[in-house]
């Protein structure tokens, strides 16, 4: 048990100087769970904006988050931070998931509900059989009678489902989810990694089918202990919480009025916690200091040290650029909470065992649409394509996901992802007038409704460099190696999609966990321990 004085801590935390190194989600709540414990922090933004991913504006009139719309419940870590944070209110479930695939022979289907990352539970159920049809249905049934494989024997996700249940459930069910909703071809998907367990039960059933039947089972039992528990258990587990009504194990919740309320809400404790909180502020370089410490020279100035100075901006596009001064202090532990081709910018020559992480470009196209034909469609939150029957990845309908947004019944706010895994956006090189032109036409042919021109509202675009899911073939471990060749430098954090994994339920919990391994090594271990 420690027994240091509770003023030697506080002097241990104010003495020490903590620099976060980006300005995203993962980062600014790094930042708070350091200030919080008195430690002296400067968040230092590369951009004129907060947020990262997370982005919300007006489009055609319509509040839209642009990037990351909600997050999935599980594990709890953001819904903790959102009660924290005093959104609770605010919080919104998404509507049942409504998802198709479009492309097919006969037109666009609903998505089959018993699956698991699109592997079907029963091959021979009427929407999945109406989906692969006869011979993609007695293909899969071959399932069932050969033999079964061992733990380990396959961990291509793509492999595994081609050899158990064939090319048709393959191409017409788990690759458009995978790419659709993942950007990544179900080939480079770690079977262990995505769907926990998977190996074992196909073990033990003798078969993927069975497999997937035991998962969700498993999954259909919690859902239903959960609901039996007794109202006053209920109460205090779940009533801030706000429950949507999806599938089993696939929550999603959102903020109302957008998730740049929680950027904002950080933003704000941040500065009430003398947190320094600088926007365009691009960091050069990292350098090793004298006494342990370490130098960052900025951009703008190439200025390495001098005294701070507090200019911070809100994470949505209403506030106003603000720039920031362009020196800083040394500080004793650098966090970096950037993307992965920055970080290895920074880091690569005091980190010289750090590999590059492979990117990938996406453009999203968000448009605003007056459809009355769209409006009194079946409901599709979001459909994703065949693969070679789209220019889009997929489309997303917001508003059909988030009550909130729908401002009428024929307003409608569409993204429309263009890119994917060594595929560049198709609208990379378009202007904007042709580039929602595109985008108008492929959200037509994807949700089945005609779309015209006359019915654009408004359009705006926005590229984001993505890095692989935790759940590409080897990224668990790349990952994990990153993390170890920086934390063997001393003073030295990382945060981040790229390290965590994408999605806020996995961003979160992981920038608390460093943010708690930095709070320890300030206060409980020497200077000459800070590794």
């Amino acid at each position: 048990m420690d027994t240091t004085p509770l003023d030697d801590l506080a002097a241990r935390a104010h003495d020490t100087h903590v620099v976060v190194v980006g300005g995203g989600i993962a980062g600014l709540v790094a930042a708070f769970a350091c200030a919080k414990v008195g430690i002296r922090v400067t968040v230092l933004e590369a951009s004129g904006r907060l947020g990262g991913a997370i982005r919300t504006a007006e489009v055609g009139g319509m509040r839209a988050d642009l990037g990351a719309e909600g997050y999935a419940t599980r594990g709890g870590a953001v819904r903790a931070l959102v009660e924290e944070l005093g959104l609770i209110d605010a919080v919104v479930p998404t509507v049942p998931r409504a998802e198709w695939i479009a492309g097919l022979p006969g037109g666009s289907l609903p998505f089959p509900a018993a699956t698991l990352r699109g592997i079907p539970e029963n091959p021979w159920e009427q929407s999945v059989r109406r989906v692969i049809g006869w011979r993609g249905t007695w293909r899969a049934y071959v399932d069932r009678v050969r033999p079964p494989l061992t733990i380990g024997q396959e961990r291509s996700l793509g492999k595994l489902v081609r050899t158990r249940m064939g090319e048709l459930v393959l191409d017409r069910l788990v690759a458009p989810l995978s790419l659709g909703g993942f950007l990544i071809h179900p080939d480079e998907v770690d079977v262990e990694v995505a769907v926990p367990g998977l190996g074992a039960a196909l073990t033990r059933t003798g078969s993927l089918a069975g497999a997937v039947s035991s998962l969700l089972d498993s999954a259909r039992k919690n859902d239903n202990d959960s609901a039996r528990k007794s109202d006053s258990a209920r109460k205090s587990d779940n009533d801030s919480a706000r429950k949507s009504d999806t599938a089993a194990g696939d929550r999603l919740e959102g903020i109302d009025g957008g998730m740049s309320r929680i950027v904002d809400a950080l933003h704000e404790r941040l500065r009430t916690l003398g947190a320094d909180v600088r926007v365009n502020s691009p960091v050069a370089a990292v350098e090793a200091g004298t006494g342990g410490r370490w130098m960052l020279r900025l951009d703008a100035t190439g200025v390495l040290s001098s005294a701070p100075s507090t200019i911070a901006a809100a994470g949505t596009d209403d506030a106003a650029d603000t720039a920031a001064a362009g020196t800083i202090d040394a500080a004793d532990i650098v966090i970096l909470a950037t993307g992965a081709e920055a970080a290895y910018k920074l880091l690569h020559e005091v980190v010289p065992s750090l590999e590059p992480t492979p990117i990938t470009d996406l453009e999203v196209v968000t448009l605003v649409v007056s459809s009355a034909d769209l409006a009194a469609a079946p409901a599709r939150t979001a459909a994703y394509p065949v693969t070679g029957t789209a220019v889009a990845a997929s489309v997303t309908d917001s508003t059909a996901r988030w009550p909130w947004m729908l401002p009428d019944a024929d307003t409608r706010v569409l993204k429309v992802t263009f890119g994917g895994r060594g595929v560049g956006p198709a609208t990379a090189a378009l202007e904007d007038r042709a580039a929602a032109a595109l985008a108008l036409a492929e959200a037509s042919a994807l949700l089945d409704v005609p779309l015209a021109a006359t019915q654009l509202r408004a359009s705006r675009r926005d590229r984001w460099a993505q890095p692989p899911p935790i759940s590409a073939l080897g990224r668990r471990d790349a990952a994990a190696a990153a993390r170890t060749a920086i934390h063997a430098v001393p003073g030295l954090a990382v945060v981040g999609a790229w390290v965590a994994g994408t999605g806020l339920a996995q961003v979160v919990p992981d920038a608390l966990a460093e943010a708690e391994r930095v709070r320890r090594l300030t206060l409980w271990a020497g200077a000459d321990e800070r590794a």
